[in-house]
């Protein structure tokens, strides 16, 4: 999952009717984000996680060299001075967080991890605090509570007591500090240089590729692991790297930036919380997952403690969905 900053150019051409229509747009995102997580479900026993994090950044910086290094070029006397922040977003916003659910994915359900990705916007909402000394509203604490809750209810399978014995499936917990990194990172975007979307996202791509490279050689197996895996990986897997590599990581970011563009970041940040609902659905209508009952007491409570909060946020501002 990532929310790209800045704006893009008017569309043109047999696209443009496509391209005016910021709802549209704004599900879309969120929905190839959720397919993120049913890809990396797919890939258990079809291909490393490893080397399905390196596939994803190589392809899409191969991708994005032949569309922004003209921007690139442009934006470059502002993109030098912020190369430190630009590798952060990479290593921790693109990376980072998904080498961890890619792993997850061997271990915890896909319909779990799309729950769980709620806490991203705990987590913002208190760093913002904590941090930045941004006051919270009361409905935005409750509603903060009400995630905690039905976040928690997932990890633990329907069964919180689990906490007092530390017994969270591994799988759980890889995707939770997933989502720490990415509250860090959306956290650090206050830092991000004032650049085209088009390269910001080929420079934090870049430094995903990078790290991505680290990542193999450090806990991955390394050259070793690449080579046995190339052989080894299966048609699906090679789809699932092609999935990650173009949807996820172009195509949704170019759907959020164009969104932004026609309706303001502030209304278009909303639709970023649809993300547990896409990815469950997802995962229930490929995968053919199974939805507990605490997988609906936990969504409902998740819906229901994020939309107190971003109401919050919207009477904060003198501003209702769909003005």
């Amino acid at each position: 999952m990532h929310n790209p900053p800045g704006t893009t150019t008017e569309p043109a051409g047999p696209l443009a009717r496509f391209f005016a229509h910021p709802y549209l747009l704004l599900v879309l995102a969120p929905t190839f984000w959720g397919g993120n997580l049913v890809a990396g479900k797919l890939a258990v026993g079809q291909i490393d996680p490893f080397l399905l994090l390196v596939g994803r950044w190589t392809g899409a910086a191969l991708i994005l060299v032949t569309i922004a290094l003209p921007r690139v070029y442009r934006d470059w006397s502002r993109i030098r001075p912020a190369l430190f922040w630009l590798a952060v977003y990479g290593v921790l916003g693109f990376a980072g967080f998904n080498v961890l659910m890619y792993n997850a994915a061997r271990f915890t359900a896909a319909v779990n991890a799309s729950i769980e990705q709620a806490t991203i916007s705990v987590l913002v909402l208190l760093g913002n605090f904590i941090v930045f000394g941004v006051r919270a509203r009361p409905l935005q604490v409750a509603g903060l509570i009400l995630t905690v809750i039905g976040v928690v209810t997932v990890a633990t399978h329907g069964e919180p007591g689990q906490l007092l014995d530390l017994s969270v499936n591994v799988g759980d917990a890889m995707v939770l500090l997933a989502c720490v990194l990415y509250a860090l990172y959306s956290l650090t975007l206050k830092y991000r240089p004032a650049i085209h979307w088009l390269s910001f996202i080929f420079m934090t791509a870049g430094f995903a590729f990078l790290a991505s490279l680290v990542f193999v050689f450090a806990f991955g197996g390394g050259a070793g692991m690449i080579a046995r895996s190339l052989p080894e990986t299966t048609l699906l897997g090679w789809a699932c790297v092609a999935y990650v590599m173009l949807f996820p990581s172009i195509i949704a970011q170019l759907c959020y930036a164009r969104g932004v563009q026609l309706i303001g970041p502030n209304r278009a940040a909303i639709f970023i919380n649809l993300l547990p609902i896409t990815g469950t659905i997802l995962s229930v209508i490929i995968i053919g997952e199974r939805l507990e009952t605490y997988h609906l007491l936990a969504a409902a409570l998740v819906v229901i403690g994020i939309a107190m909060a971003e109401w919050a946020v919207l009477r904060r501002t003198g501003r209702q969905v769909g003005r």
